[in-house]
């Protein structure tokens, strides 16, 4: 029997933008997304864009009642910027209502919300400004958060910063997934500072707000790395590939500085960031409670190609690898590597103090899922249940082993849009129907994961 903890956190994770819809409505201003499909509709999936998504603004308490059926005790989703303070001033009182009612109705559901503030929507008021390449963005984003913890922070006890801040750097800087695509790496640089910056003051905000008798933390994706092989020069591949896409932010958000290796490579490539020398004592002094960790599937890598010195870009430093014994999510094209969230665990425990930890995402999306529908409507999503069940047992491992790892979310509650993929991939405990009035069935892992949670564990 793997059991967990008591009062472990059994849940899942959304956001805002990616489930409420309403996009147009009751003063919520345009984000980048709403922005990019007005001008580019065909780069988005079945031309399915951000303005309805899943529908919860209308739907919420029909997704609260089917969370209380689950047994879940916690879920993570996201305020909108754009629909708190549309114009970054101005507080909107129809978004004041929504968001207290909705955390309410899970409160009084037996369900707590852990509330994030950015899961990737920038304010378009604010990209005209420069976004986060223009350091006055982290003044506006302590704001909004000042804004937001006085608004939910009496009923609101677990606030995240940033969802998974590498990736609208990495696909809006360094790729076009994400608006602005462009492809700067000392570009990139500046909003990853700029970032972590607006984090940081942030939480300082919360220090200073009259409801932080609660915790607040960032959520990263902390996928493991791993060589190629033990040979010299992909072990150092994989150190920098550590460095640059989970050290920068980790090391920043628990300890309050940035690896020293990192930023000496930076300078001598003449690629640091705009920097204040306030900002040393900003970030020294607003560390967090608690991490949240997505984890999908490992980051593997092996030399350069073609080493360079100074640096223009990752391509110097690393490059991907396709370790041919890999399981394989045949719906997805991800690895299935449970193992890492192990590796995950112990590595928090062994180098950041052991800081207490939730999987704030883990999950398997499954394209065409219709296909495993039953009679009954009913999607069998064996493959999912298999796929939980093996991180759940690596998961356990590691508690048993002394790490404080206090909750398991799985992305997704119902299935939820993704970006420029749409529906494309589903994700969610339950099925959502686009052409029947957003109508939500559970899937079989809903009454696997509701077993679970009732015995606070499986065999």
């Amino acid at each position: 029997m793997y059991t967990f903890p008591k009062n472990f956190l059994w849940g899942a994770a959304a956001s805002a933008p990616q489930t409420e819809g309403a996009a147009n409505v009751d003063g919520k201003s345009p984000s980048t997304w709403d922005k990019w499909f007005e001008m580019e509709p065909e780069l988005f999936f079945d031309g399915v864009g951000p303005e309805h998504t899943s529908n919860t603004y209308h739907q919420y308490k029909e997704d609260v009642a089917n969370m209380k059926a689950m047994g879940m005790n916690s879920f993570r989703t996201s305020i909108a910027w754009t629909r708190l303070l549309p114009d970054g001033q101005t507080l909107n009182p129809k978004a004041l209502r929504f968001y207290r009612d909705y955390f309410q109705e899970m409160i009084d559901n037996g369900v707590e919300p852990i509330v994030n503030l950015f899961h990737f929507d920038m304010p378009w008021w604010l990209m005209e400004k420069g976004g986060w390449e223009a350091r006055e963005s982290t003044d506006h984003f302590a704001f909004y958060a000042k804004t937001a913890f006085e608004c939910f922070g009496d009923i609101v006890k677990k606030w995240a910063t940033f969802n998974e801040p590498l990736v609208h750097i990495e696909c809006g800087y360094m790729g076009d997934a994400h608006w602005p695509k462009v492809q700067d790496f000392k570009r990139a640089i500046q909003v990853a500072y700029h970032t972590l910056l607006a984090h940081a003051k942030a939480v300082k905000a919360y220090r200073n707000n009259p409801y932080n008798d609660g915790q607040i933390s960032i959520i990263l994706n902390l996928s493991p790395v791993y060589p190629k092989s033990q040979n010299k020069e992909d072990v150092e591949a994989a150190r920098w590939a550590d460095l640059l896409y989970i050290r920068s932010f980790l090391d920043c958000a628990v300890k309050g500085t940035f690896p020293a290796e990192l930023v000496e490579i930076l300078k001598e490539a003449h690629l640091s960031p705009e920097t204040d020398i306030s900002d040393h004592e900003i970030f020294r002094e607003n560390t967090v409670d608690f991490v949240g960790c997505n984890y999908y599937q490992p980051l593997r890598v092996q030399a350069p190609q073609s080493p360079h010195r100074p640096i223009t870009g990752p391509r110097d430093l690393f490059r991907g690898y396709d370790w041919p014994e890999k399981r394989i999510n045949p719906h997805r094209g991800w690895e299935i590597y449970p193992q890492g969230i192990y590796d995950i665990a112990m590595r928090l425990k062994e180098s950041y103090h052991n800081i207490p930890w939730f999987i704030s995402e883990n999950g398997m999306g499954v394209s065409e899922e219709e296909r495993y529908m039953d009679a009954h409507g009913i999607i069998q999503d064996t493959y999912r249940i298999d796929f939980v069940s093996d991180h759940l047992k690596a998961l356990h491992q590691a508690i048993e082993e002394g790490s404080p790892c206090f909750g398991y979310h799985m992305w997704t509650f119902t299935d939820c849009w993704s970006w420029l993929n749409a529906y494309k991939n589903r994700y969610g405990y339950y099925r959502l129907d686009l052409t029947n009035g957003y109508a939500r069935t559970p899937k079989e892992i809903s009454f696997w994961m509701a077993d679970v949670i009732a015995h606070n564990g499986f065999d």
